[in-house]
């Protein structure tokens, strides 16, 4: 997990993100926020399939496998669960550590839920 300030673009966290163990991704599925030739670049060529739908302002236009694509909604909606958590949305917490803490703890209740359903 990397947090990044709010007014600091989502790609810039990509690096550090990529340096995390295990992290030589088979598909990674991004919104069009990542869509950039050195991340292309990057998953391509640590051996994985970059699905990111291209920018409107791109001359070559890549295609994206649809049905796969669909998957990265499951992504936004665990996001959406999150956010449920008042100090997660709101980000009340004036350090880095207490904040990136407490939504740990709002993962793993997520997680509990997911694991432990009858």
């Amino acid at each position: 997990m990397v947090i990044t300030p709010g007014q600091e673009h989502e790609i810039n966290a990509y690096p550090a993100l990529m340096q995390e163990i295990d992290a030589d991704p088979e598909q990674l599925l991004a919104d069009k926020g990542y869509d950039s030739d050195a991340v292309r670049e990057d998953v391509a060529d640590r051996g994985g399939e970059a699905l990111i739908p291209t920018k409107k302002n791109r001359k070559v236009q890549q295609v994206v496998d649809k049905p796969v694509y669909a998957l990265r909604n499951r992504i936004e909606r665990m996001f959406n669960r999150l956010k449920n958590s008042r100090r997660v949305a709101t980000r009340f917490d004036k350090l880095i550590e207490s904040f990136a803490a407490f939504v740990l703890l709002a993962a793993i209740r997520l997680w509990f839920r997911f694991v432990h359903a009858t």
